[in-house]
């Protein structure tokens, strides 16, 4: 493009350099005749470089000079604003997340932006977009546009709409312009939303529709022990609604505090408080809790609510599928530039097909054994975005019938050990 914007520019200056060759040829040949032709075609040259219409024609060879000096000045002006303005487009176009594409009438690329070009690499998924693009540039006729949707298989998978529409001047067609959008993100969030309202939808349907069962048979009942009993039953799925309500607004919490505040907060003040939390359900249970706290005590910026709710998840998810008698370890060290808690369980264990998903809301590997202790279904993804919104991470490994150990990575405060 640049190159293009050089070429008048180049012409002016060959067109100013023949006038004065002419100009000295006929200072040296001295004809009055010559002179005269010569002032018509300075006239004449200015006038193509767009100068203004001229009431008087010049008298002399002097003035014509002087109006075709005038008339290169403006027309060097305009080119150097046309370059400046096409530079400034140019770069305003790379900065769009959209890839950009403009042909010629014949389809030939006169221009791509940088996430375009990006595009234009040897992959075989950006192969297939840069064909459908072609295809339908091609069947882009005057006045007409097209759309296309792309499915890449990846890895990893993504969604491109392509979108076209011809450009001209209102008589002839001057080209194409075609628009390139990576749509992945959304149709995730789309699909993400769509699960979310159908998983909340029937993990409140089942309890209530229980909850309305127990209390239309609690009317007829006369027999106090049985009474009792459905009583207990409603209360317990009242309270399931509770858990689900109470992890869904932590959840959102979490989620919307993407970047929490970040203060000293003190891993042994955290455990100590998850663990006393989870005290009273490992008791009912049977289930014991030893807890390792680090020495000397170290420190993490971050919030201290998201942080005691990560850890009270891993240590009341250890507890549900841990078998009686046996005991939940929970300790924490430091690894590096991290700190790393761990709570470990001698339970059920995870299958390996399931570990992958286990981080997904409402996922459950045992959906019945979930219910049943009380589970949300809700507590591992909350850890999973709180170790995300404190540049942490979180990892599981895992034994059918032998238990389940989750670490979970933080960021040591420079400077992290106290005392």
């Amino acid at each position: 493009m640049s190159h293009d914007l050089h070429i008048p520019l180049s012409v002016l200056l060959i067109c100013i350099g023949v006038a004065l060759l002419a100009v000295i040829g006929a200072y040296v040949f001295g004809s009055r005749r010559g002179a005269d032709a010569l002032r018509q075609r300075l006239i004449a040259l200015g006038s193509r470089l767009g100068g203004d219409s001229l009431a008087e024609e010049p008298d002399d060879i002097e003035e014509a000079l002087t109006y075709l000096e005038q008339t290169t000045e403006r027309a060097s002006e305009a080119v150097t604003n046309a370059s400046s303005d096409a530079i400034r487009l140019r770069k305003a176009l790379d900065t769009l997340p959209q890839a950009v594409i403009v042909c010629d009438e014949h389809g030939d690329h006169v221009f791509r932006n940088a996430r375009a070009i990006e595009l234009m690499s040897n992959r075989h998924g950006d192969a297939l977009a840069i064909q459908a693009v072609n295809e339908l540039i091609a069947s882009t006729t005057f006045g007409s546009e097209g759309e296309r949707t792309l499915e890449l298989y990846g890895p990893p998978r993504r969604t491109l709409i392509v979108s076209t529409k011809s450009i001209d001047n209102g008589q002839r067609n001057l080209g194409v312009a075609a628009v390139i959008e990576d749509v992945s993100e959304r149709r995730r969030l789309e699909e993400v939303r769509r699960d979310f309202i159908a998983n909340v939808s029937h993990e409140m349907k089942t309890p209530m529709g229980a909850l309305g069962l127990l209390a239309e048979t609690l009317l007829d009942e006369t027999e106090p022990a049985v009474s009792r009993r459905l009583a207990e039953r409603i209360h317990m799925e009242a309270f399931r609604i509770s858990r689900v309500i109470d992890d869904l607004l932590d959840l959102t919490r979490i989620e919307s505090e993407s970047t929490p505040p970040r203060e000293p907060v003190l891993i042994n003040l955290v455990l100590a408080e998850a663990t006393e939390r989870v005290r009273e359900a490992a008791d009912q249970r049977s289930v014991g809790i030893e807890l390792n706290e680090p020495n000397p005590p170290v420190a993490v910026l971050g919030d201290r609510r998201q942080l005691t709710s990560a850890v009270f998840n891993l240590i009341d998810n250890a507890v549900k599928f841990s078998y009686p008698d046996k005991k939940v370890h929970v300790s924490a060290s430091v690894v590096g530039d991290d700190v790393v808690i761990s709570v470990k369980d001698a339970g059920v264990g995870i299958p390996t097909r399931d570990l992958e998903r286990i981080f997904e809301r409402f996922y459950r590997v045992d959906p019945g054994r979930s219910r049943a202790t009380g589970g949300t279904g809700l507590g591992l993804s909350i850890v999973r975005h709180v170790a995300q919104n404190h540049q942490g991470y979180v990892e599981v490994d895992s034994r059918e019938g032998e238990g389940t150990t989750f670490l979970l990575h933080l960021p040591l405060q420079a400077g992290g050990e106290v005392g």
